[in-house]
């Protein structure tokens, strides 16, 4: 009786949707801010809000699950895709917020790269996540999560290259510090993006 009272399905592809628009677009942001350092309370400021915003997503998200009875995705799934998109977004942001608080002067080439590996790889999930609606899409969302896993090894690359420069070549400790905090922080960015593929894998593995 109470089941019948309950939704049915709710509007979870189109949350995951909003939400990995709002992952790409702070990414987008970040790779800005690295760009021009002239902006960087502007871009900070703009993750922030865009962080916000992820986040109500995301309380949405998990306040339908609670209050729908039958999900068009397993509920563990359903949690943990929107837990780890929000990962993301945290990252950026955390990312922003320690360029800012650090008063770093400038950035090197290889925070820029990351930067941009992890744009690239949010827009590989926003790919991944805008077809999940389809099982018929398996292949091609397989694809996709691939090319997330490529990325991610990508960014172990140049992390590692760029931690070596870093202490072969830095003579300030203090600046030191501060960069591999950064470097660290949009590392692991592609790492929860990898998390999301590692998900929509299982979850074409369940469905398909």
């Amino acid at each position: 009786m109470f089941g019948r009272l309950l939704p049915k399905e709710g509007k979870f592809f189109d949350l995951f949707n909003e939400h990995a628009e709002f992952c790409v677009k702070g990414a987008k942001e970040m790779v800005a801010l690295m760009t021009n350092f002239d902006d960087l309370e502007i871009r900070v400021h703009a993750i922030e809000g865009i962080e916000k915003q992820a986040d109500k997503v995301t309380h949405a998200t998990l306040d339908a699950l609670h209050k729908t009875f039958i999900t068009p995705l397993d509920r563990d799934d359903i949690h943990q895709l929107i837990t780890r998109m929000d990962d993301i977004l945290d990252l950026l942001e955390d990312a922003a917020q320690t360029i800012s608080l650090y008063d770093i002067k400038a950035i090197t080439p290889e925070a820029k790269r990351l930067a941009e590996l992890c744009l690239a790889c949010t827009e590989k999930v926003k790919a991944a996540v805008g077809l999940l609606h389809n099982m018929d899409n398996s292949r091609e969302i397989l694809a996709i999560c691939e090319e997330i896993d490529r990325l991610e090894s990508d960014a172990d690359h140049v992390m590692r290259a760029a931690m070596s420069k870093l202490f072969r070549e830095e003579p300030d400790v203090r600046n030191l510090i501060k960069l591999k905090a950064i470097y660290e922080l949009l590392e692991t960015v592609t790492d929860r993006c990898e998390d999301v593929a590692n998900i929509i894998e299982g979850i074409i593995v369940e469905n398909a």
